[in-house]
């Protein structure tokens, strides 16, 4: 049974400091529309320009995955996108009147919290869904970060990650269901280690930091001058470690809560693809660029998928139109007769079959020793699919010619050879008006688009 997306019931505000610039944000999640997708308005900008969370839109992912459209930026988009997933929502407006939304704990806690008092509304649409058949992976050689994608029951995902220091050490978490992503990952806070917490100071770029919204690994000897900063910075008149080496205030939620964080930021970044996932990820060493050029890879994947949409019928079954039937319908006659059944046909689609083997007498010129069905032969082949839809229409079609009017946009993907199984789709681009068929057609065989194109045919009766 096909599940439905969802949105939130209302609008709701909350409001904190931006991380890396110390100000205050209101953020106002509201509801959006079916196939709205997760998208950022800047409403403190004029007009209240809308960045989508795509992965197209990456710029960098220098403290966060930070996105870009024509010149207006979302930093940090990950944790509000993980707590929009984790909560099996579909369709999200978040606004903001800065570029970067508020830190708060340095999780997801308070998004997931603010979404589910919103409330959660089913939509009158299907979810759109990836389903994965095959093994996807990225690696950066670089950093020897890898990214792997493969079929699952449901979205599932495991993060290992090895910071190569003693205090943090290997780490491993596993979210085996959605729906667990707020007893289990949404609290999982942001970690950074004292290292990379001095480059910051001595670049003024965390102004929003405090003990709380931080976990500080400390990998190195504290020293007076560095003490003074992180005192400054945070506010704080006494800082210390703590025994499992971080600065104190602050307790683990989890002894692998590092991990969970990484976790919950694949999840947040991966919704950059912008289609639910159906498959298990298992990510070693996941950084922000990595995740976010999987989600690239994977967002072009899912495309070509969607323009290609392969159909799926069951040839087993028995046809709607078999030879016979169709030659009832159409006037072409073998050799010419190149579809040979009827799957599928209402008023406005048509899914027709035809199995292509070597004693087509095509092969014979085309090309001897190496045989390749001619490219308009298939359009051909398109075109007497439409046929029937549109002689379908009368009460007499073997009265009836069709002719061609127009052809555009033909495009051949893949060579159709000797063994293959055509499988043609026709829709209606407009209705039949006067017994003219203005029609999309697609042809597939061995799971992949092999040619398209926009048809344009008229019925005539015979003289």
């Amino acid at each position: 049974m096909s599940k439905k997306q969802k949105t939130i019931q209302r609008e709701i505000s909350l409001s904190g400091v931006g991380l890396h610039t110390g100000n205050t944000v209101k953020m106002t999640l509201k509801p959006a529309p079916v196939n709205h997708g997760f998208a950022f308005s800047r409403v403190d900008l004029e007009g209240a320009p809308t960045i989508e969370a795509r992965a197209e839109y990456v710029v960098n992912t220098q403290r966060g995955t930070n996105l870009e459209k024509n010149g207006v930026q979302i930093q940090t988009s990950e944790h509000v996108l993980a707590a929009a997933v984790g909560l099996d929502i579909d369709n999200l407006l978040i606004e903001i009147d800065a570029s970067e939304p508020p830190i708060m704990d340095g999780s997801s806690k308070y998004f997931v919290e603010a979404l589910e008092k919103a409330g959660l509304q089913e939509q009158d649409a299907d979810i759109e869904e990836y389903v994965v058949k095959e093994i996807i992976s990225y690696k950066d050689d670089v950093s020897g970060s890898e990214i792997i994608l493969m079929p699952s029951e449901e979205y599932q995902v495991t993060t290992m990650v090895d910071f190569g220091t003693k205090i943090l050490g290997t780490q491993n978490a596993t979210l085996e269901r959605m729906s667990d992503f707020k007893e289990e990952i949404a609290d999982a806070r942001t970690f950074s280690f004292l290292h990379e917490i001095e480059m910051l100071l001595e670049n003024d770029l965390i102004k929003g930091g405090d003990l709380n919204n931080a976990i500080v690994y400390v990998d190195k000897e504290l020293s007076d001058s560095t003490m003074q900063k992180l005192k400054k910075a945070f506010n704080k008149e006494n800082i210390t470690v703590k025994s499992n080496g971080i600065l104190d205030n602050l307790t683990l939620h989890w002894a692998n809560e590092a991990a969970r964080h990484k976790l919950l930021d694949v999840i947040g970044d991966l919704a950059l693809a912008g289609t639910r996932i159906k498959g298990k990820i298992i990510a070693n060493k996941p950084g922000h660029l990595v995740n976010t050029q999987f989600a690239k890879k994977l967002a072009k994947i899912i495309k070509l998928e969607k323009r290609n949409n392969v159909p799926q019928y069951d040839l087993n079954l028995p046809p709607l139109l078999d030879i016979h039937q169709i030659m009832d319908i159409l006037p072409h006659r073998p050799p010419f007769l190149l579809v040979d059944r009827i799957i599928e046909l209402s008023d406005k689609h048509v899914v027709g079959m035809k199995n292509v083997t070597m004693n087509e007498n095509f092969f014979v010129g085309h090309f001897p020793g190496a045989p390749v069905m001619p490219g308009v032969l298939q359009v051909e082949a398109m075109a007497q699919c439409g046929g029937i839809l549109v002689l379908s229409t009368v009460p007499d079609p073997e009265n009836y010619l069709t002719y061609f009017m127009k052809m555009d946009n033909v495009k051949f993907k893949q060579k159709v050879l000797p063994g293959d199984t055509l499988i043609f789709k026709a829709e209606l681009i407009t209705p039949i008006r006067r017994g003219i068929c203005h029609m999309q057609a697609y042809a597939y065989a061995n799971g992949k688009l092999v040619a398209e194109a926009e048809l344009m045919a008229q019925i005539a009766r015979k003289k």
